[in-house]
């Protein structure tokens, strides 16, 4: 499913919503998601799942094309845990 696709389907999906405002909304749930996660908070959606910040650290690594050993630099990453409700959904 592509954003657009997801537009249309909340559009859809909520009486005499536009697809303009459908996607201002969802425009403003992610950016909100990705400051709180950004600032080292967690988002929790009931039943849907949880976003949070994770750590990697650094590692040595392969290149490859030459085979050359290579460090990299320690990251933060991005996490996400399915809730119940999505775990059972996927799984029938």
């Amino acid at each position: 499913m592509t954003k657009t696709e997801l537009i249309d389907a909340i559009a859809g999906g909520v009486d005499g919503l536009t697809k303009a405002k459908a996607e201002q909304a969802l425009n403003v749930l992610m950016s909100t998601i990705m400051d709180a996660v950004a600032n080292g908070d967690s988002v929790s959606l009931i039943g849907f799942g949880t976003f949070s910040q994770g750590e990697r650290g650094e590692r040595m690594a392969r290149n490859p094309r030459t085979g050359e050993e290579i460090k990299v630099a320690a990251a933060k990453t991005v996490k996400f845990k399915a809730g119940q409700k999505f775990k059972d959904a996927v799984n029938g």
